[in-house]
């Protein structure tokens, strides 16, 4: 595919301001998550992977059992994901993934940050077909043959391997997340990975260059300030 897997939440962690609202976006989903399925992370993969993957993120236990106990409450808000698709500067693929418990509050907070910044929201479909959904792995190494011989023996189903700048990045189908983690962890004990998600990954880039560059960033900004957005996906390569 010849693309490297960008970790774009670290933008998100810069100050402490931005470090609080990525652990309420954090503890709204394990709400859900936890409340829609099993309080039981042994039992409810989606939590448990969930679970990790805030962990990793540096999100406090504390943060985590407040908002699996709030589910094991019954009560509590509802909230409904929401998707919205269009472009953004410079013509960029983008997917907004929102957690609400108010539709028309949320489009008109998603809206604006394409409309102040020369972007395009659109339809359901405008972009999702230019996106597959796959589960993500990146781990420090040189050798993706032998991760991808290890894969095959252990009967995973994997789309692509690359390695780059001594780094390797496993993508598969992500209904394989917990298959290709067993799978990694088994065969490379001593293997630290470094992204371990399932994600909206793009088919092809598109170069950001020039003004578009700020603009870019700073519409990046604008849907992260948005309390109701948990994800941004986009197809955007910032030209050296």
């Amino acid at each position: 595919m010849g693309r490297k897997f960008e970790v774009r939440k670290l933008s998100m962690a810069k100050t402490q301001g931005a470090k609080i609202k990525v652990y309420s976006k954090y503890g709204k989903e394990i709400y859900v998550c936890a409340k829609n399925g099993s309080p039981d992370p042994e039992s409810n993969l989606a939590l448990r992977r969930l679970i990790e993957k805030a962990k990793k993120d540096q999100v406090p236990s504390h943060v985590i059992e407040k908002a699996i106990d709030k589910a094991k409450g019954g009560g509590g808000e509802d909230f409904a994901t929401a998707r919205y698709e269009g472009f953004g500067p410079g013509n960029c693929m983008v997917i907004v993934d929102c957690l609400t418990d108010n539709n028309n509050r949320t489009f008109m907070d998603v809206r604006q940050a394409f409309v102040k910044n020369h972007a395009k929201i659109g339809g359901p479909g405008t972009v999702a077909h230019m996106f597959e959904h796959q589960a993500v792995f990146q781990f420090n190494g040189d050798d993706e043959e032998a991760v991808l011989e290890n894969l095959m023996m252990e009967d995973v189903d994997v789309s692509d391997i690359e390695c780059e700048d001594g780094i390797i990045t496993v993508y598969a189908p992500h209904t394989e997340f917990f298959k290709v983690k067993n799978a990694l962890t088994a065969t490379m004990p001593d293997v630290t990975l470094d992204v371990e998600e399932i994600s909206f990954v793009p088919q092809t880039m598109a170069e950001i260059s020039g003004d578009d560059v700020a603009s870019f960033e700073k519409f990046l900004d604008a849907l992260n300030d948005c309390d109701d957005v948990q994800n941004v996906y986009h197809n955007a390569e910032i030209a050296d």
